[in-house]
């Protein structure tokens, strides 16, 4: 299989890139290269970062909380990869990097699991295109499989580089072994006794016992070899990174031109029912469906999500077979796809408008927050492929999508959506039965501040229905907890 450069004028391939033939003569192919690459072995100074994440793993991460203890090793993660990535001075990658590390230290922010959980995903979605240096819809998509391949790909890496060192500094390694084991020991005989002497210091101690002690091994070694993994994918990038795959033959102008247009007739006339709708008001809407407005908007809601979704997938199937022969054929091409986005942003604008009258009627919850968001993320996707349309230019997309979902998730961790439910549900004055106390009360501590300023008795009402426990040592702490705790200590 020979992957090929695409026509430049597409805007959802990157320029002409050639990439050897997988499995070809000559030069080796992608995958030959990217496995090639476990020699000469890891240096010393990357096989003494990856142990240290891999220790640090190791005694914060088990038996704790997700907190602090999870942000540090996400941060010596970064700290081991960083240099590398550095070096390849490409801004685009070191902005993602940064999406990245704000996104897994929401970890020591915010108490909220699923929002943290969700945040940890998109953060390690940016970290993988960052150190694959994927630019191009097929250098992006493959990231995720070069991230895989890249933690089985350091497990002979840091073999060979183990080997090379013994062989060459065996008395030199065994010196610096012996002295690790030495401190350790010091560190764990002392440390003891301080904390026995101390309770304050003791509950600044990891609190370890023999039966962790397989658990953090295993923890340990897995954060280690993905610490390494993270290292060399820096240091190498992929081979596929700039990829493309072979330009579509284009199509007919009559072949392609009428599905596209039926499409953009369909769009606008729903677009123009559903103004029509709401220029004629509630009383219009009720006798003609039988539904009030916020039951026709929480009906039509996830639908147009599902439009949204589809019709990037349209625009990015025809683009690849749009005709571009003739002047008028681009002409044609870009005015059909044009239309077909500018409809995408108006269905967009009716999704969330549909929710934000449902909320109003019902109240808003974590599920319409994020739903919510969500549709307005992938409205300025869909704005960029607008703006890739006008030049017919677009390689730039795959990754700005990337750092749109990033931007996204973070700003939705800065608002705080737990503490901003009970807030926005608060003040509503015509919520059928008032603040819903029991859905309230199963929020996360990030709610907490936000419910001590609750009118009594609701406030009372919703914290004793709440189970809350601070943080029990450095690694468990976390901003929300902490915050939380300060509040109700108050």
């Amino acid at each position: 299989m020979t992957m090929t450069p695409a026509s430049p004028g597409n805007p959802y391939l990157a320029p002409p890139t050639t990439v050897p033939a997988i499995g070809g003569t000559g030069s080796p192919g992608p995958a030959s290269e990217f496995w090639a690459a476990t020699r000469p072995g890891a240096t010393p100074a990357a096989l003494v970062a990856a142990a240290a994440v891999g220790i640090a793993g190791g005694v914060l991460l088990i038996g704790h909380r997700p907190g602090l203890g999870a942000a540090l090793v996400a941060l010596a993660g970064w700290g081991a990869a960083l240099p590398a990535l550095v070096r390849r001075r490409r801004a685009g990658d070191l902005v993602l990097a940064g999406w990245s590390l704000l996104l897994l230290a929401t970890v020591a922010v915010r108490d909220a699991a699923w929002l943290v959980a969700l945040s940890w995903v998109v953060g390690i979605g940016a970290a993988v295109v960052a150190l694959a240096g994927g630019r191009t819809a097929t250098g992006v998509l493959a990231a995720p499989l070069a991230a895989v391949g890249g933690v089985i790909r350091a497990v002979p890496w840091t073999g060979h580089g183990l080997r090379g060192l013994v062989h060459e500094r065996g008395h030199a390694v065994w010196t610096a072994a012996r002295s690790a084991a030495v401190a350790l020991l010091l560190l764990v005989v002392f440390g003891a006794l301080f904390g026995s002497a101390d309770p304050m210091f003791a509950s600044l101690l990891p609190h370890l016992t023999l039966n962790d002690l397989p658990g953090r091994v295993i923890v340990g070694g897995l954060v280690a070899v993905t610490a390494a993994a993270a290292i060399h994918l820096a240091r190498t990038g992929t081979p596929w990174a700039e990829a493309t795959r072979k330009p579509a033959t284009p199509a007919r102008a009559a072949e392609w031109l009428v599905p596209v247009v039926a499409l953009d007739a369909l769009v606008l006339a729903f677009l123009g029912v559903w103004l029509s709708a709401l220029a004629r008001g509630d009383a219009y809407i009720e006798h003609a469906t039988g539904l009030t407005y916020a039951q026709y908007a929480r009906q039509g809601f996830g639908q147009l999500v599902a439009v949204t979704v589809l019709t990037l997938v349209v625009v990015a199937v025809a683009a690849r077979r749009a005709p571009l022969g003739t002047r008028t054929d681009r002409i044609r091409s870009r005015a059909a796809l044009g239309t077909l986005c500018v409809g995408t942003i108006g269905i967009v604008v009716s999704a969330v408008f549909r929710m934000s009258l449902y909320v109003d009627a019902y109240g808003l919850t974590r599920l319409r927050l994020l739903a919510a968001w969500g549709e307005v993320a992938m409205g300025v996707i869909v704005v960029l492929v607008l703006v890739a349309g006008i030049r017919w230019r677009g390689e730039w997309l795959p990754r700005a999508g990337v750092h749109v979902v990033a931007v996204a998730m973070l700003s939705l961790a800065v608002v705080n959506p737990d503490a901003l439910v009970v807030r926005y549900d608060a003040a509503a004055t015509d919520l059928p039965g008032g603040l819903d106390v029991a859905y309230v009360s199963d929020l996360s501590a990030d709610a907490i501040p936000a419910i001590d300023a609750l009118a009594e008795p609701t406030r009372r009402q919703v914290l004793d229905r709440m189970t809350f426990a601070p943080a029990g040592g450095l690694a468990d702490w976390n901003f929300g907890r902490a915050h939380a705790d300060a509040v109700l200590g108050r």
